[in-house]
This record gives structure tokens, C-alpha cells and sequence, in this order.
């Protein structure tokens, strides 16, 4: 069996432009990754304002968008409150756990036949945290600029909304071109909210899961421990690591001379994790996404080495749109069909909106809203 030279040239090029948009995507990461958080953010903004529409039929139209900023807000502001509030707590008990870990450490050491343990001082003082001060500041003040960035990209993105409509007129005068370019916008849109969805309930039901396994332990700052569970639910698989191996550890320290409530604490996490992880979300990731698992995992890998923390956060929709992408031309559309879980990288499992979010209407006029 042959190939023929033009496949192969033409595989050929696919791949250059792979190697090629990966290391533009790297080079520019600086600038790119705010903007994709932007959009990531005015997505989510853009859906809450529909279900507002949807939800509510007497709702004013003109105040959708307006109330869903609000909303947004307020959510942020809630999750601000919730950390610094049971952080505060944490913090302090901090100091008290001190003796506990030394404990803690001493029966470890004594495990692995170490005669003279160390403390937590002792183990400080051999990290030297004064090394790392300076790249903490510097992390933090980098994270304040991406910050402000992501929030002017954010404001200029939503005043140019509406502007949206008049420019894919321009793009493609010929309605069928037309059709196919919103067609694949609305798609691209979907894939996105069904993302914001699925880890949105998921992380829900884990959260409020452990957060009942965690009161029945007795755990101290069990609402701060399931909050940092929810939120490390957005990132694919290395969330679930997070938030089946630190609950378990800060009980060792609580309860230094018992280790079942950490032995409980940690089974109990890994069947609420297992059942999530491998019944509920790959049911509905499946059925709404058409992800393959193990692209998840590549992705959440790939995009983590080219963008890190913002990355891995946004690894699920950003591959999703690349898959969509791929899919509409003929040289990468082998591409498009390995990422998908049945093999039809086409979305048309995405032209059926998420749950609350209003029905798909056609044209451009739907995909400016």
C-alpha cells in the first residue's frame, strides 16, 4: 500500500504549522494567556446573561448582560470573603498545629528507623524561605498586572460585543460561508459553557460531598477545605489530586495520635473522587464535549507546559475549540477526529446549548448575542 506524495507533503506542513503555532503560543504566552482569560470570562458573563433571558421571560433584555456583570462580581466577591475569612481561622490555628506536626514527624521518623527526628523548624530552617522571597514578590506582582490585564481585555471585549454581527457580515458576504462561520462560533460558545457546566456541577457534588466527610471527621476549617475543593474541580485531574491528598494530611496534624480520622478522611475522598471522576463526569463530558480521557490528560499537560496555572485551567475548552477548528478543513481533520471520544469531531453534539441557557437561534444575530 502507497501513500501519495501529496498526503505526505501535506501531513508534512500540518505538522510544521503544529510545531510552529505551539512555540508562537509559548513565545507569546505573556500576552495571550490574560486574553484567553478575558474570553473565557466574557463567555461565562455572555451565558449567565442568556439564562437570565431564559429563566426569567418578564427579565429586561437590555439588563441581562448588566445583571450578569453584577452577578460575576458579587460571585468574586463571595469567594474573596469565604478565603479571607476561614483563611484568617487557618492561619491562626497554624500556630497552634506547630507541636502536632513535630509529633506527627517523630512517628514518621521512627517508621523509617530515623533515631533523632527533626521539627518543623528544624526542616524550615533547611528550606531557607528567605531564598524565595524575592520570587514570591515577584509571582504576586505578576499576578496583580495579569490581573488588571484580564480586566481590560474583559471591558473592551464586552464594548465590542455588539459590533460582532456587522464584522462576520463583512467576512463572509455569501450566507452559506456565513451560516457555516456561526455555526461554528455558536458551537465553539457551547463547547464552553457545557465545560463551565459539567466541572460546575461536578465540582459542586465533590465539594459538598467532602464537605459532609470532613464535618463528620471533625476537621477543622471544613468550608475553607471544601471552597478550595470546588475551585481545584476547574482544573482537570490535578484538582482531584489536591483534594484527595491535603485534607487528609492537615488531619494527621489535628489528630496527631490517631490515624483513622485521616485513614477515613482519605478513603472516603478517593470513592467520592472515583465515583465522580470515572461514572458522573465522563457520562456528561462524553455525551456534551466528545473528549477523549486521555487528550484530557494531554491536554491538561500541554497547555500547563505552554501557560501555566492558565493553562491547565483553561487545557478542557481551549482543546475543545481546536478540535473544532481542525475539524472544518480537510488536511487537519485526522487531527480533529483522534481528539474526539466517537470519532465525529464535527460538534454536533454542540449545537444543543447547556442546561439553562437559552435555545439556539440561527443567523448572525444570535451569534452577537
Amino acid at each position: 500500500m502507497s501513500i501519495s506524495p501529496s498526503i505526505t507533503g501535506r501531513n508534512a506542513v500540518v505538522f510544521l504549522a503544529v510545531v510552529a503555532g505551539g512555540a508562537t503560543l509559548y513565545w507569546m504566552r505573556g500576552i495571550l494567556t490574560p486574553l484567553a482569560m478575558a474570553v473565557f470570562l466574557a463567555v461565562m458573563i455572555d451565558s449567565f446573561a442568556r439564562v437570565l433571558v431564559q429563566r426569567l421571560p418578564r427579565f429586561p433584555k437590555d439588563l441581562a448582560l448588566p445583571s450578569a456583570i453584577l452577578l460575576s462580581i458579587a460571585m468574586f466577591g463571595l469567594s474573596v470573603w469565604v478565603v479571607t475569612a476561614n483563611g484568617a481561622s487557618f492561619v491562626g490555628q497554624m500556630r497552634d498545629y506547630a507541636p502536632r506536626l513535630n509529633d506527627v514527624i517523630a512517628q514518621v521518623a521512627a517508621l523509617v528507623g530515623v533515631k533523632v527526628a527533626p521539627t518543623i523548624g528544624d526542616l524550615i530552617n533547611q528550606l531557607n524561605p528567605t531564598r524565595y522571597a524575592g520570587a514570591a514578590a515577584q509571582s504576586l506582582q505578576n499576578f496583580a498586572s495579569n490581573a488588571v490585564l484580564v480586566l481590560i481585555y474583559l471591558g473592551f471585549i464586552i464594548a465590542s460585543r455588539r459590533g460582532f454581527g456587522r464584522k462576520i457580515v463583512a467576512l463572509y458576504p455569501h450566507h452559506a460561508e456565513r451560516d457555516g462561520a456561526v455555526r461554528l462560533f455558536q458551537r465553539i460558545r457551547n463547547g464552553i459553557e457545557q465545560y463551565l457546566w459539567i466541572q460546575t456541577v461536578t465540582g459542586l457534588i465533590i465539594a459538598v460531598a467532602a464537605w459532609a466527610v470532613m464535618m463528620l471527621v471533625g476537621l477543622d476549617n471544613a468550608m475553607f477545605w471544601a471552597f478550595l475543593i470546588f475551585i481545584a474541580a476547574y482544573i482537570p485531574i490535578l484538582g482531584g489530586a489536591i483534594g484527595c491528598i491535603l485534607p487528609p494530611l492537615f488531619a494527621l496534624v489535628q489528630f496527631p495520635h490517631s490515624f483513622w480520622p485521616a485513614l477515613i478522611l482519605f478513603i472516603a475522598l478517593e470513592i467520592i473522587y472515583f465515583v465522580v471522576g470515572n461514572v458522573i463526569l465522563p457520562r456528561m463530558q462524553g455525551d456534551t464535549l466528545n473528549m477523549d480521557p486521555t487528550v484530557v490528560l494531554l491536554s491538561l499537560a500541554v497547555w500547563g507546559a505552554l501557560w501555566g496555572v492558565t493553562g491547565m485551567f483553561l487545557s478542557t475548552p481551549l482543546t475543545v475549540a481546536v478540535m473544532l477548528i481542525l475539524a472544518q478543513f480537510d488536511g487537519t481533520r485526522w487531527i480533529a477526529i483522534l481528539l474526539s471520544e466517537d470519532g465525529d469531531p464535527s460538534g454536533a453534539a454542540l449545537d444543543t446549548p447547556p442546561p439553562g441557557a437559552a435555545p439556539k437561534k440561527r443567523g448572525v444575530r444570535a451569534a452577537s448575542r
